[in-house]
């Protein structure tokens, strides 16, 4: 293989042929490490300042420690490594529906797979996020219907732009009261799109939290078009009311 162009894994599942690759920046000594379903690229760490901020985002939401955090999907690792920077974090649970790109992690392909899997706070597991999401048990296998401090999710492009159909019940009223279950009262969930803030969404997020907001991140996307923007969804349950004195 050439140095400047690897093929790291290549994986048949049911959603389609997973790949994982390596190249190197022409003229440069920087890997950008891609991971690619069929066709369609799914992240890349060239471009990771939305994952970064929606981790940042979300728990700058929460005036609290001792942070129990949920991030559903795993991918290149970024938005999880960003919770473990928090020190208000005391565990992170991290949803992948593939089991591959959790190998990956765990077999150091990845150049972030060493620290999430190093790290106490972390467990990573595979599973359906959006069933989880959905079901009375919640997210971790281990320990049933319990309830975390903030739910992160980096999974479908945007709330309209879906991996599989039966993600859109997530985006909906309905599916996202069932997430909000899920949260400890004063929760925060949030959610990244690679779309312009979606009007509808919003008003179902609304409907569901006591705030909510929508932050458009804008960042360099290195091809010269300085506008390149994400939205990163914030919604924020309603806390505990305090006896009257």
């Amino acid at each position: 293989m050439s140095v400047n162009f690897e093929e790291l894994d290549f994986r048949p599942t049911p959603m389609g042929v997973l790949s994982l690759r390596r190249r190197r920046l022409p003229g440069t000594e920087t890997d950008i490490y891609e991971i690619k379903l069929g066709d369609e690229y799914l992240m890349s760490s060239r471009f990771t300042v939305a994952e970064i901020e929606l981790a940042r985002l979300g728990l700058a939401a929460l005036p609290r420690g001792n942070l129990d955090v949920v991030v559903g999907g795993l991918g290149l690792g970024y938005a999880a490594q960003a919770v473990l920077e928090n020190p208000a974090v005391r565990s992170l649970l991290v949803v992948d529906a593939l089991a591959e790109v959790i190998e990956w992690h765990e077999q150091g392909l990845l150049p972030l797979g060493r620290q999430l899997t190093s790290d106490p706070r972390c467990r990573l597991v595979n599973g359906d996020f959006f069933a989880m999401s959905g079901s009375a048990e919640g997210f971790d296998p281990e320990r049933p219907r319990r309830r975390f401090d903030a739910v992160l999710v980096d999974i479908d492009h945007s709330p309209r732009n879906l991996l599989h159909p039966r993600h859109a019940a997530l985006y909906e009223r309905e599916g996202l009261a069932s997430l909000a279950n899920h949260l400890n009262p004063g929760g925060v969930f949030a959610l990244w799109s690679n779309d312009p803030p979606d009007a509808a969404f919003s008003a179902a997020l609304a409907d569901v939290f006591a705030t909510s907001d929508a932050h458009v991140v804008s960042f360099d996307n290195s091809f010269g078009d300085h506008d390149a923007s994400n939205t990163v969804y914030i919604g924020i349950k309603a806390g505990l009311l305090r006896a009257a004195p």
